[in-house]
């Protein structure tokens, strides 16, 4: 297993020498609900010294506590999962805007807030699945989900799902509010069924039969190459899967990422674990431990992710895409998307 106490950046350990916060101490308000992330505070507690307090739940819970808490809140930072939720959290004004060259260096610009408000460290994929026995020309965009070729075919979550907020609100951004609602219409028009569950039901119901293509994040699909996940690892290969939009914009990511509490009692310290979520070793971890890609360019890939296979990703401006939720959320509403 990497240690981040082997590569931590002189940049980081300067960082936290000269913390004039509250000393040995960074408390965490996370909604990402890994077990593999505790490798990643433990690599961090011994490298520092520092003792990480955690308080977990739902995304927009912890939002609406820190907002609750005010200037007495704890919190220092807040992670969590997906554009939306981090601009939920900006715009709840639970952030604050930090200066840290160590992350405006590693950190690629389009995943990061505008106003460094929250930056982004591990991705995941929105991709095509389809039966390979049942399918012979899948769609290859995003837009051909919606053509009536398919119509009956395809699983994908509810408009409640955050991925799927930012998804369209990538469309908007790439194509305008007018064809996205297009696109919205037409994918309701071509479900298998009304919208439930999560993204691995998704996969689940081309093995079942029920559909056959899905809408799904790629760590959900590489979890299962690298270990068992009931329903999907042992009918892999009747799952095939692409990247769309390979000759337009790239495939659409989803973001994991994090920023300080507006009031943080100990921002340095909170600064200083953002920078090391941007180390090399923490970096890897996202891919080993959990089936993601880095954010930081130039680190390796786990072999579960690996397999999956080159692409282009869509490298649109998060900040950009973020100020269209608001118009993805009222087309979702428009066209009865469940």
């Amino acid at each position: 297993m990497l240690k981040a106490s082997t590569v931590l950046a002189g940049t980081l350990a300067a960082a936290i020498a000269s913390s004039a916060a509250a000393e040995g101490e960074l408390n965490i308000y996370s909604s990402r609900h890994y077990d593999t992330d505790e490798q990643l505070y433990s690599d961090f507690e011994e490298a520092t010294g520092i003792t990480i307090n955690r308080i977990e739940g739902n995304a927009d819970e912890l939002i609406a506590r820190m907002k609750a808490e005010g200037e007495n809140s704890p919190a220092d930072i807040l992670i969590t999962v997906d554009t939306s939720r981090l601009t939920r959290a900006k715009n709840a004004g639970v952030l604050q805007s930090i200066d840290s060259d160590v992350l405006e260096a590693r950190v690629p610009a389009y995943l990061q807030d505008e106003d460094n408000q929250w930056f982004g460290f591990s991705q995941r994929s929105r991709i095509i699945f389809y039966d390979k026995a049942e399918v012979a020309n899948p769609p290859l965009t995003y837009l051909d989900l919606a053509d009536p070729a398919y119509k009956g075919m395809v699983c994908i979550r509810s408009s409640k799902n955050t991925y799927n907020q930012t998804l369209l609100a990538s469309i908007v951004t790439h194509h305008g509010a007018e064809q996205a609602k297009q696109w919205a219409e037409g994918v309701v028009a071509n479900m298998a069924r009304d919208p439930q569950g999560g993204d691995t039901d998704q996969m689940r119901g081309i093995v079942s039969g029920e559909c056959d293509i899905a809408v799904a994040n790629t760590y959900y699909f590489a979890r299962s190459i690298r270990k068992n996940v009931k329903g999907i690892s042992e009918n892999r290969d009747q799952i095939g899967w692409l990247f769309p939009s390979q000759n337009t914009q790239g495939a659409h990511m989803n973001l994991s990422g994090g920023g300080v509490a507006v009031h943080a009692p100990n921002k340095q310290n909170a600064i200083a674990f953002l920078e090391y979520l941007a180390s090399d070793s923490a970096q890897a971890y996202f891919s080993a431990g959990n089936d993601e890609y880095p954010a930081v360019p130039g680190i390796g890939l786990a072999p579960s992710i690996a397999a999956l296979g080159h692409f282009k990703p869509d490298d649109v401006n998060l900040s950009e895409v973020a100020k269209n939720l608001p118009e993805a959320q009222k087309i979702f509403n428009d066209v009865g998307w469940k």
